[in-house]
């Protein structure tokens, strides 16, 4: 039973998650039918930063350079991400996406935008505006 705001935006919150965490899979496979949904992150930062340093992406999502490094050589494997040397560094390597790569991101995160607009048919912009903001508020606290 829930007993205050507290407990109702902790159960909101677990339902969003677990909705989310399924919503990911679909996305990733979407994609590619053996990726999973931490690759297809790492896919769509890549996206939003063009390329960069296999570190920073480890960096960004709080993991380790094997994970990273396993991840990346699916990525390779299935023709969506390529590696080319630093022209800055010698010694280390930019990851970016390829066209294939480039396209399929491209594909699923409008379709997953078109799905996500569809739900929301018929909120008013006020509450779209007010409720990214406070998950802004709170992903900031996070």
């Amino acid at each position: 039973m829930v007993t205050g705001p507290a407990e109702a935006l902790e159960r909101e919150l677990a339902v969003l998650l677990r909705r989310s965490r399924a919503i990911n899979r679909e996305t990733a496979r979407s994609v590619h039918p053996d990726l999973e949904p931490e690759a297809y992150s790492l896919l769509v930062r890549l996206d939003d930063v063009g390329e960069t340093r296999p570190s920073d992406l480890a960096t960004f999502f709080g993991i380790g350079k094997p994970t990273l490094s396993r991840q990346v050589q699916l990525l390779e494997r299935l023709g969506l991400v390529t590696r080319e040397a630093d022209p800055t560094d010698g010694r280390a390597v930019r990851l970016t996406l390829s066209a294939e790569g480039l396209e399929k991101v491209h594909a699923a995160r409008a379709a997953r935008r078109q799905r996500l607009h569809s739900r929301l048919e018929g909120w008013p912009e006020e509450d779209m505006t007010q409720l990214a903001a406070l998950l802004g508020r709170l992903n900031a606290l996070i």
